[in-house]
């Protein structure tokens, strides 16, 4: 059987390619339409990449496991994350939020960052503080202070999504570290309390959720991009109408290169084509737990924990893009990891592939040196 390194380069290799393919498809038509060139958002998109490989290599090359996992790494990552989110929220709104940092060359959504971030510090935080997460609430009293200062600035931006992906991240890493039962239910019937006010209290949330129970009630309004997603993969069927040949990205259904991708995707190359990317998807996921797995067995648990939550973050993204593409669950602004449009997404995804690949690389080497610190 090829090894997970091997697994995880190949389909991230092939899903990068197919996104370069799809996003010069989906975006022609978006980008002329704004005085740009036709393959802008391609050149983007591969911009990117090249950012995010250069990115990749520090944490590969020049940052150890025993650096990240030092106390004093955790809160100097935790600081500057939630420096950048403020900063955020003095920046200039696009599409009616403040979620990105304008560095240039680059519109960074500081979120993906903290994705990354709480993964590594629960991990750690979960080991170290093993104990208080097996018994008692003090190990989730704890750590959800870190996590309701991290939910309150992703709230004023606001971003819902990514807020929705870092709890359910924390809860499940909590779950494999060994907490109980009991806590999971209570915290479980809090989070959705505070989800259900966090949507009954905000109108466009609202408006989200009841067009998504009738995604052709109003089409020319409130259901406009779920019903033409839908569309588009009605017209796709089984082998698709033929790449580039697609209609909805004709100014049908807006910016189609970004959240949206893969509807056009479903309709010029059709179920074939969206289970290619969703096949690849599973692959890169799987290649993550069999790491984590590996490090479980090796006993060193921050890298399993670690390798874990990567591989949750990539779970919950890709079923909830794929979901809300085909009309299963209210319109959300998550990408398709690896796949979308979109310089952080691209960046942080391909960081979080370098940290698993050091993972890989180095756990044989601190087993042997009956290190268990990791």
């Amino acid at each position: 059987m090829p090894s997970a390194r091997a697994i995880l380069l190949a389909s991230v290799g092939c899903m990068l390619v197919l996104s370069l393919l799809m996003v010069a498809s989906a975006s022609i038509p978006f980008a002329l339409s704004r005085g740009m060139t036709e393959l802008y958002f391609f050149r983007n998109q591969l911009l990117y990449m090249g950012i995010g490989l250069i990115a990749a290599a520090f944490p590969y090359y020049l940052v150890s496991l025993r650096t990240l996992y030092k106390t004093e790494t955790q809160f100097l990552l935790l600081a500057i994350t939630g420096g950048l989110l403020v900063l955020t929220l003095f920046g200039t709104p696009i599409n009616g939020s403040k979620r990105w940092l304008n560095l240039g060359f680059l519109n960074f959504q500081v979120a993906e960052l903290a994705k990354l971030v709480m993964i590594v510090f629960v991990s750690d935080f979960v080991v170290r503080r093993s104990f208080e997460v097996r018994n008692g609430w003090d190990g989730f009293l704890r750590i959800f202070l870190v996590v309701g200062m991290i939910t309150l600035l992703l709230l004023l931006q606001p971003d819902f999504g990514s807020l929705v992906v870092i709890v359910g991240t924390v809860f499940a890493i909590f779950y494999i570290a060994g907490a109980p039962y009991k806590q999971f239910l209570a915290l479980g019937g809090l989070v959705a309390g505070l989800a259900v006010l966090a949507v009954t209290l905000v109108q466009y949330r609202l408006v989200r959720v009841m067009s998504f129970l009738d995604p052709f009630d109003d089409v020319q309004d409130t259901d406009y991009q779920l019903a033409r997603s839908l569309i588009a993969f009605g017209r796709g069927q089984f082998t698709g109408v033929g790449y580039g040949e697609s209609v909805q990205k004709l100014s049908h259904l807006p910016e189609a290169h970004t959240d949206f991708l893969l509807a056009i995707t479903g309709e010029e190359l059709g179920f074939v084509g969206v289970a290619v990317v969703l096949l690849l998807e599973a692959l890169i996921i799987g290649s993550a737990m069999r790491i984590s797995y590996n490090a479980l067995k090796r006993r060193q648990m921050r890298m399993s924990y670690t390798a874990f939550g990567i591989g949750v973050v990539f779970i919950a993204q890709t079923i909830i893009n794929a979901a809300m593409n085909m009309g299963a669950i209210p319109t959300k602004g998550l990408t398709m990891p690896f796949f979308s449009y979109g310089g952080s997404s691209m960046l942080i995804s391909l960081v979080m592939v370098a940290l698993l690949l050091k993972i890989y690389k180095e756990s044989p080497e601190i087993e042997k040196s009956q290190c268990r610190y990791y």
